[in-house]
């Protein structure tokens, strides 16, 4: 591994630090400030601040199986880890690398809350269009999983993406 590549993997690291523990403090925060208490109304009829301790997935779903979820966790944290430390160091490839720690640092932060609490700590609800209660690291996930669509369809061409390729390389005799 080269210098540049190593120093890039010293800041994904640092920077999946400085996520997890923002997502961790805002958490600890709404359960300090909010737990019994009623939804704090920032902008009302629009959005709220509304704890809530979440046993499922999104909108509520699988609600009780902390197993499956860390176990998708894991398996989604290992995929990212083998891309980022496949991928080259070139400029190309800054926003997927960015976009991938801040999936990382979002799975890492809900799956604290899971080992920690047995549920996630939820506290973001906009009302106007009730929409399901979420937290930060679900806004890193979100955000980040769309601008990966949009880097893989727009952005990247498939012949970019090749050093993720499990295919043996063809070797050539040398005359």
């Amino acid at each position: 591994m080269n210098r540049k590549k190593t120093i890039l993997l010293v800041i994904d690291v640092i920077l999946m630090g400085l996520f997890v523990f923002l997502d961790q403090l805002s958490k600890y925060y709404a359960a300090l400030r909010l737990k019994g208490n009623k939804p704090l109304v920032i902008v009302d009829g629009v959005f709220e601040l509304h704890y809530l301790e979440n046993n499922g997935a999104a909108f509520g779903m699988l609600q009780g199986q902390k197993a499956f979820f860390i176990f998708i966790a894991a398996v989604v944290l290992a995929i990212i880890l083998y891309v980022i430390l496949r991928t080259p160091y070139q400029r190309i490839f800054i926003k997927l690398n960015i976009t991938l720690v801040l999936i990382a640092s979002g799975a890492i932060g809900n799956l604290i809350d899971r080992i920690r609490y047995n549920y996630v700590i939820d506290f973001l609800y906009f009302s106007l269009i009730n929409f399901p209660i979420f937290n930060v690291a679900d806004i890193y996930v979100t955000l980040a999983s769309f601008y990966l669509i949009i880097l893989l369809l727009f952005v990247y061409k498939e012949t970019d993406l090749g050093f993720l390729t499990f295919r043996a390389k063809k070797f050539r005799d040398v005359k």
